[in-house]
């Protein structure tokens, strides 16, 4: 589905505000904002190789294997969110963690959302409020914490309440392409999680594969909680939802779902936090 409605956020905001500006936080050694120049795009690009295709084993193609970073069109028309350990520098060499942010005014200049090559998006698109759709989070094996995870987020949601976001949607995976392996975890989500039908997506057609594999009351849901991966049970805990069918990734040898998450719940929590600290 390619995007055709123009994003009116400047008429809204005002007066352009850097990118400097729209997030930046510090927590002792650690720093999160938006990627300023090249050389840091490039450092996310070889943290995204490193963890992707060497750690994990996705198929890079003959460049990315060649140059060892994971991009594609959207790095040029998105915003890159990054975690820097400024213990390890300040600039490039710094960053420990990113995530890739694109709202609908970028999709926009490329025609879709990325997702958009496994889902049925539209309700995404046709969301009346603003939307932003997360991709490629990856975080340093050594740095790989839940310090560094709550970085990230602090990052989101400064982002989300600069924009105004309202729904923040993506896919995210587990590992391996035999979804049978995983009918615990996928039935679980399915059972529970299942997006009501207003913003519910759909797997496309050819790539669906049924997610309700087992009988609800055939498993016990806390044992299949287990078995999700660390990052949707972020996403779950945040309040978030996924769509209807799974679909296999052959590049990145996962299994993905998709994740629908209403930001208010995020933005709320730190914005509180934020506030709390300037009273204090």
């Amino acid at each position: 589905m390619r995007i055709d409605r123009a994003d009116s956020e400047a008429e809204l905001l005002g007066p352009p505000v850097s990118n400097a500006e729209i997030v930046k936080v510090v927590a002792g050694d650690f720093e999160v904002r938006l990627a300023q120049t090249a050389a840091e795009i490039d450092a996310a690009q070889a943290l995204r190789f490193r963890i992707f295709y060497e750690e994990m084993q996705a198929n890079p193609t003959p460049e990315m294997a060649r140059l060892k970073r994971d991009f594609d069109a959207y790095d040029e028309v998105c915003d890159h969110l990054l975690v820097l350990d400024r213990r390890r520098g300040e600039g490039p060499e710094g960053i420990v963690g990113t995530y890739r942010l694109i709202r609908r005014s970028a999709a926009a200049k490329l025609g879709r959302f990325y997702s958009a090559a496994e889902y049925d998006v539209g309700p995404m698109v046709d969301y009346p409020g603003e939307v932003l759709e997360l991709g490629r989070s990856c975080i340093a094996k050594d740095a790989r914490n839940t310090a560094t995870m709550q970085m990230l987020w602090r990052g989101i949601a400064l982002y989300s309440f600069h924009y105004n976001i309202q729904v923040m949607f993506g896919c995210a995976s587990l590992p391996g392409t035999e979804p049978a392996h995983d009918a615990l975890a996928l039935s679980y989500l399915y059972h529970h999680h299942l997006a009501p039908p207003e913003i519910r997506v759909r797997a496309l057609e050819h790539r669906y594969i049924k997610m309700d594999m087992l009988e609800p009351g055939s498993y016990e849901p806390r044992k299949a909680l287990a078995r999700v991966p660390p990052l949707i049970k972020g996403y779950l805990r945040l309040g978030g939802f996924v769509g209807d069918g799974a679909v296999i990734d052959p590049e990145f040898n996962t299994t993905d779902v998709f994740i629908i998450v209403k930001t208010e719940l995020v933005t709320e929590k730190y914005i509180r936090h934020y506030e709390r600290g300037m009273r204090e």
